[in-house]
């Protein structure tokens, strides 16, 4: 392959019909493109109108996709332009279509690192090959054990991990150049996967235990030496090790768990955002979260962290949340609990009618929450019965169905609204669109990761930060939740998507400052806004 060959063939420098006539006949690339010179603007309008000829969110998203692999500068450029309209086709709700029919749209690897359990010996060689020439300052990684409300989708989860990183990039500005989407490859016990011919990933059930373990570990050690600038970022991993694996390594590396900590910290801003409404206070809320997974326990875990920052103390706080999962109330001798769940469970002694609490009605009947949060991927289990219960026991109830994609949401925004008279303060896990009900028009906020990983992530990276900590997180949250215009009749209690520029910046800023605050910054910053700023990539010829 010739040196113009290569040019247009590497997604981070071609420019495709924008090269100049100069860089033409300097780079090689004379005779090999149309003669008219494209300003990005005209190859923006171009693509853009491209889009539009398409007629499903799939096909859309394979658009978006084939433009990403040929040019990164032109695709962020026009997701830039419209980045709440292409959000929901690169990442949810589009993107479970794409993992479920990824062996038969496979086109390109994306730029991609895929580590197989099966060759430990080959983590760092790999991990070379898909960053040559590239300086990592962040990765994504997915075991694709817990994809969505899906499931386990072995190595087609690796969409998850692109896409995460496309939004990295077009809501905070992290140098596309700089990011790496990393599958590990354990195996698959989808059934499906297993057996469909086309599967692209190992054909065998997924390896556990110590051999499991070794091998994340190989691959955080060649992380660390390959890339020492780097932020870790743990994506769907399942309930049994996602935990496991942020403990280990929390206190060691620059990492998080978005599944954990940040679904947890988008979920507090947005309860801070509806206490900001209803002028309440953390410190007086009662919890119920429906589904207690890594979600739900990440998420309580954010919630009585933030709770003992006003005040309350850790046993107070933990007698504020009920986790609620297929087998009811979790009781302290309810059986095969998490680590994380036994944090949260209470003793049969304290109910009347312990051995009844065994649905999310009698649940909420019993406790009488204030703020009751969905992650359980179970539609529809938000009945009008339930949330009017919840509802005369508290002015403003605060109800967060945050199960995607919309198949899976436990309710709609519109219901919830209609059956609480309009008092309930909602957030859900998927887009929504405004609520009109009652000459009130009541705007829905979305509780998706999104509002907070690119701006935390890219204020960690920016910072040089040591370490992702409790204190970082929680600075986060209020930038987020203090985003909000509570004065608005009908306001949402989160920040809309089209304003994810905007509030990212903030976002990483705050976090920035909270770094250096506590001294965890590897190099010197005299300027936070100043090293936000100079870090930030935009997407120009």
């Amino acid at each position: 392959m010739t040196k113009a060959q290569d040019m247009l063939n590497n997604p981070f420098v071609n420019k495709g019909t924008a090269f100049t006539m100069e860089e033409r006949r300097e780079l090689g690339l004379v005779g090999m493109l149309p003669a008219q010179v494209q300003t990005i603007e005209e190859q923006a309008t171009q693509n853009y109108a491209q889009y539009l000829s398409k007629e499903s969110g799939l096909e859309k998203r394979h658009f978006l996709m084939e433009l990403f692999n040929e040019n990164r500068t032109l695709f962020f450029y026009l997701m830039g332009q419209h980045v709440a309209e292409f959000m929901p086709v690169v990442y949810d709700p589009v993107v479970a279509d794409s993992i479920e029919q990824y062996n038969e749209i496979y086109v390109n690897p994306q730029n991609a690192a895929f580590l197989s359990i099966d060759h430990p010996e080959d983590i760092e060689a790999t991990l070379k090959n898909a960053a040559a020439g590239r300086d990592i300052r962040l990765v994504v990684v997915t075991d694709a054990e817990g994809i969505l409300g899906m499931g386990d989708w072995g190595v087609n989860g690796v969409d998850i991990a692109i896409g995460k990183l496309m939004v990295y990039t077009a809501a905070a500005g992290i140098d596309p150049s700089q990011v790496l989407p990393v599958s590990i490859d354990a195996g698959t016990n989808n059934e499906t996967l297993m057996n469909d011919p086309l599967y692209l990933g190992n054909k065998h059930a997924r390896v556990t235990g110590d051999k499991y373990y070794d091998f994340v570990d190989g691959f955080v050690q060649s992380t660390k030496s390959l890339f020492p600038e780097l932020l870790l970022h743990w994506e769907d991993f399942g309930r049994s090790n996602a935990a496991n694996i942020l403990e280990k390594y929390q206190n060691d590396i620059t990492t998080f768990n978005d599944d954990i900590q940040g679904t947890g910290i988008v979920v507090l801003a947005g309860i801070l955002g509806a206490l900001s409404i209803t002028k309440g206070s953390i410190a007086d809320q009662t919890i119920v979260t429906y589904g207690a997974g890594t979600a739900g326990v990440g998420i309580a875990n954010q919630i009585m962290d933030e709770m003992k920052r006003a005040g309350v103390s850790e046993e107070d706080a933990r007698k504020r949340f009920f986790l609620v999962d297929k087998q009811g109330l979790l009781f302290d001798d309810t059986e095969d609990l998490t680590p994380g769940q036994k944090e949260f469970t209470h003793k049969r002694s304290e109910f009347a009618n312990a051995d009844e609490l065994t649905t999310l009605e009698a649940v909420v009947t019993a406790v009488q929450p204030t703020v009751m949060i969905g992650t359980s991927t179970q539609p529809g289990t938000f009945t009008k019965e339930i949330v009017q219960d919840m509802a005369s026991h508290v002015e403003r109830p605060i109800i967060f169905p945050l199960s995607n994609p919309t198949k899976l949401a436990e309710a709609k925004a519109e219901d919830l609204i209609e059956w609480t008279d309009g008092k309930a303060l909602v957030a859900t896990g998927i887009p929504a669109d405004n609520v009109d009900y009652k000459g009130v028009t009541y705007q829905i906020g979305q509780a998706n990761n999104a509002l907070m990983y690119p701006g935390l992530g890219f204020g960690i990276i920016a910072s040089t930060s040591s370490r992702v900590n409790g204190e970082i997180l929680s600075q986060a949250s209020h930038a987020l939740g203090g985003i909000v215009d509570t004065t608005a009749v009908g306001a949402a209690v989160l920040p809309p998507v089209t304003h994810l520029a905007e509030f990212s910046q903030t976002i990483a800023e705050v976090v920035a400052q909270s770094v250096v605050d506590q001294k965890l910054n590897k190099e010197a910053i005299t300027d936070v806004k100043k090293a936000v700023a100079d870090m930030k990539w935009t997407p120009k010829y």
